[in-house]
């Protein structure tokens, strides 16, 4: 056993991104992950992405999205629309300390593996159920993914191209951000849970996880500016919307991303670009007063900007103290010395493919650091294993 979370048995009952992607936090943690899986096609997940192929360009039957959310886990089987699967869910819960769902509000009780059900069986048993749009409202029983909730949540009124410009419209975040954001809460309330069954009631709960509400409260520094001023966000394309010059500008050969924090980095950003005289300029002195008059402001910095390469600015504005980089694609972040350094790219021995990369977990700690033991699981690889460590080997006959 190794990790922070050594001794802790996580069942991972959930499909596709939120609830894997918490799973798989745990199981980097130390944590003893299962995922039960229906064994006709297991997770809706293992058919999303690119596939994984071996050296000869062979493809192994995952995909990248699959690999992305399930490294750490064991794979079981099992049909719990039978007596025996549910018997057998049951047996496993009753030796576990987390339970992870995200079937649709209630549509587990049916089985008898909700949570009060699971409760009466282990009252230590701390059960996440992450949905849509939580256990209860007008939307409780509705479907919903990711793009629904950048919709409903209001992310996508601030993300986009500004009205008046070129293209000017909302656009997606490149990646589920509502899913990873529920599934950062699911593993942070989770861990919670278990600290107060651990040092205060010896018992566990029940999480009502919505992705809805997690969306939202994960931008909730923008929708303050609204509820503080009554001013609405809007889309701002790369640029923020409290400070300024806090964007990406054209430079020579390609864009560059500028994050000006206080005043004092402001004139030491204009002495770098050669333009001293703008931070005695009154209109351009304070941040508010930046932010009233960017038309003005911006053009002199675009202007200034686009006499160097951007990797030549990045040196230059880098000595001065001022936060810049390059917007990379994957190509060129995989290439970045940083990040390399910090060892965010790995790579780990896979049966099938030879090697697989992947991207770490950032988390460094310094006694218990993550460990990367076991590759993403065959749909049911591990039902024989994981029934004899934790039931003895046999399934509990159904009632």
């Amino acid at each position: 056993m190794s990790g922070a979370l050594p001794r802790i048995r996580v069942l991972d009952m959930t499909r596709v991104f939120a609830g894997p992607w918490a799973a798989q936090i745990l199981a980097d943690f130390g944590a003893e992950v299962v995922k039960v899986e229906h064994p006709r096609g297991g997770d809706d997940v293992r058919r999303m992405g690119f596939p994984q192929t071996d050296a000869e360009g062979r493809e192994t039957g995952e995909t990248s999205s699959f690999l992305a959310m399930n490294r750490g886990k064991r794979s079981v089987a099992l049909d719990i629309a039978t007596p025996e699967g549910q018997a057998t869910l049951r047996a496993l819960a009753a030796e576990a300390d987390v339970f992870i769902e995200n079937f649709k509000a209630g549509g587990l009780a049916r089985y008898g593996l909700d949570h009060a059900s699971l409760a009466a069986l282990n009252p230590r048993l701390v059960y996440c159920s992450i949905t849509g749009y939580g256990q209860d409202g007008p939307y409780a029983a509705l479907p919903g993914y990711d793009p629904i909730f950048q919709a409903m949540s209001g992310l996508m009124s601030v993300t986009g191209v500004p009205d008046g410009q070129p293209g000017a419209g909302p656009n997606l975040v490149g990646y589920s951000v509502s899913d990873i954001n529920a599934g950062f809460y699911a593993c942070i309330a989770i861990l919670a849970a278990l600290h107060h069954r651990d040092t205060v009631s010896g018992r566990g709960q029940h999480i009502d996880l919505a992705l809805l509400d997690a969306q939202l409260a994960a931008h909730s520094h923008i929708a303050m500016n609204y509820l503080v001023s009554g001013r609405m966000p809007v889309r701002a394309g790369t640029a923020s919307q409290i400070n300024t010059p806090w964007q990406s500008f054209d430079t020579a050969d390609r864009p560059l991303m500028v994050a000006v924090g206080n005043d004092r980095q402001f004139a030491q950003f204009c002495e770098a670009l050669g333009l001293p005289e703008l931070a005695e300029d009154p209109r351009f002195a304070t941040n508010r007063e930046r932010m009233a008059h960017k038309p003005a402001l911006l053009p002199l910095l675009q202007g200034a900007l686009m006499r160097r390469r951007a990797g030549e600015w990045v040196e230059i504005l880098n000595a001065a103290g001022i936060s810049s980089g390059p917007l990379n694609d994957f190509g060129a972040a995989r290439e970045d010395p940083q990040l390399n350094h910090r060892g965010m790219w790995r790579e780990m021995p896979h049966p099938r493919a030879g090697t697989m990369p992947f991207v770490a977990n950032p988390v460094r700690f310094s006694e218990t650091p993550v460990t990367y033991g076991r590759v993403p699981p065959r749909l049911g690889e591990h039902t024989e294993e994981v029934l004899a460590e934790w039931l003895g080997g046999r399934a509990p006959a159904a009632p």
